[in-house]
């Protein structure tokens, strides 16, 4: 079982970043891999690069730091770059996978930043339904594209993919109400993550989100309440909570490191807060996690 210093990060599985050409956008199969690998992929990391998957057919399990998912088909996932994953698919599963970097996906939100929500926290997991066909066909586009080398490639990589996170999008805001309020909230929100994820381990003050925001620190509070159902601060906490974890996880950091890493000038109140929101300490967090391997099929 791998010890939490040795999770492996990759930019394809099984792949390490220094043999691999460093490539903004990457499309292959489920079973083109997996299938070498016993339909089991084993917990690892991308660093600069996010993922999406689509299963056409089949079933599997997904293991994303402490969340388990099924996967059906018509799923489709996205998996931000910097967590830690693992899968089993069925055998004979079938489906898609592409790997964007982040300099790549992020020129593609310049124009549209919504583009991007389902690849915030822990990524998003969702079921198509009757779009299931049509981002499967997208997909099949993509990667056709992706081997060929002819004349357009690069554009239509590029429209490809921006349809696909066009769908992931559409289905992400799918549940929520359409209203001119909850629209502007979500917005806030969006932004608000974003700069979150910029300066999360300096922890600046509330207020201080609040006017790059361009609003109040109370609107900003109503408007996180009224998306995620919780304070503008909890995000904050969450998302240290988040890294703290995976420091401790998947690192040899001492709690000390850690807690200046996260901006906690005092690691005996980094060790309180952790406690707080988990209900135990780093250390004993670290020793009852020590192995992520997912379990026995």
């Amino acid at each position: 079982m791998p010890q939490p210093s040795s999770v492996p990060h990759f930019v394809l599985y099984e792949e390490a970043t220094q043999d691999v050409e460093l490539l903004s956008l990457h499309v292959e199969t489920i079973p083109s891999r997996s299938s070498m690998h016993d339909w089991s992929i084993r917990p690892h990391a991308h660093p600069d690069h996010h993922q999406i998957l689509l299963l056409a057919a089949g079933g599997g399990t997904c293991w994303s730091e402490g969340e388990v998912r099924d996967l059906t088909p018509g799923t489709i996932l996205t998996m931000p770059a910097m967590t830690v994953h693992a899968f089993r698919f069925q055998p004979g599963s079938d489906g898609h996978v592409a790997t964007v970097s982040l300099s790549c996906l992020q020129a593609m939100l310049a124009e549209d930043p919504r583009l991007g929500a389902s690849f915030e926290g822990r990524g998003g997991c969702y079921d198509l339904g009757a779009h299931g066909p049509a981002a499967a066909e997208l997909f099949r586009s993509l990667q056709q594209e992706f081997i060929w080398s002819a004349p357009g490639r690069r554009s239509a990589l590029a429209a490809y993919l921006q349809l696909l996170l066009v769908t992931i999008a559409r289905q992400h805001d799918h549940a929520q109400p359409t209203s001119d309020v909850r629209r502007r909230d979500a917005e806030i929100v969006a932004r608000f993550r974003h700069q979150v994820e910029r300066s999360f381990q300096r922890q600046p003050p509330l207020p201080d989100y609040a006017r790059e925001a361009g609003v109040t620190t109370g609107r900003l509070n109503a408007a996180c309440r009224a998306v995620t159902g919780r304070s503008a601060l909890m995000l904050v906490h969450d998302r240290l909570i988040i890294e703290a974890k995976r420091a401790l996880l998947y690192t040899d950091r001492t709690v000390g490191e850690i807690a200046r890493m996260l901006g906690f000038a005092d690691p005996a109140y980094f060790n309180r807060f952790f406690r707080r929101h988990t209900g135990t300490t780093p250390g004993a967090f670290r020793c009852e996690m020590g192995t992520i391997d997912p379990p026995p099929g």
